[in-house]
């Protein structure tokens, strides 16, 4: 299935001279939607997983469903002030500030084996936040699955050394 004839190009967003890739069209399309999330979850059906998390708030829409197919449980990686209870956090810099991610404080239980999901891989900031979060937290980070990757932004460097696996390539 030609996925990327799904992803809709959006000139000047957020901001004058971005090209924003917009993946509603193919949440829009069941069957593209069914087979980005097969896909996904097809690359890891042999790893040992314990549990998914995702980052906030379009990892949540691949990796929901594909914790469902996989059985697994799922853990969301939050903006602060969105968990209630004890949380650990992590905050991390971004190229235009600062952000922060935030896990319940018993989620992840030490030693468990954890693939960490979003929609887009760009600068890596958030997903390099992320593992690390998950790390803090006692957790392993097995791989980093994507849906798009856009690769002309060196993503991957602050991933260095982590399985990272994207659908769909700019």
């Amino acid at each position: 299935m030609d996925l990327k004839a799904r992803v809709r190009d959006v000139p000047d967003f957020p901001k004058p001279g971005i090209l924003f890739k917009d993946i509603m069209p193919l949440l829009a399309d069941p069957p593209a939607f069914a087979f980005a999330v097969d896909a996904l979850c097809a690359r890891y059906t042999a790893a040992d997983i314990d549990v998914i998390a995702a980052a906030e708030a379009r990892g949540f829409l691949f990796a929901a469903p594909m914790a469902i197919q996989m059985k697994k449980p799922l853990i969301p990686l939050r903006k602060p002030g969105k968990l209630p209870g004890a949380t650990r956090s992590f905050k991390y810099d971004l190229e235009y500030g600062s952000a922060e991610l935030h896990v319940h404080a018993d989620a992840i239980r030490a030693g468990s084996r954890v693939l960490v999901v979003d929609d887009v891989l760009a600068t890596g900031g958030t997903m390099a936040a992320a593992c690390q979060l998950v790390e803090h937290a006692g957790g392993a980070v097995i791989g980093c699955a994507f849906l798009i990757e856009l690769a002309f932004l060196n993503g991957r460097a602050p991933l260095a050394g982590r399985d990272i696996f994207s659908l769909l390539t700019y």
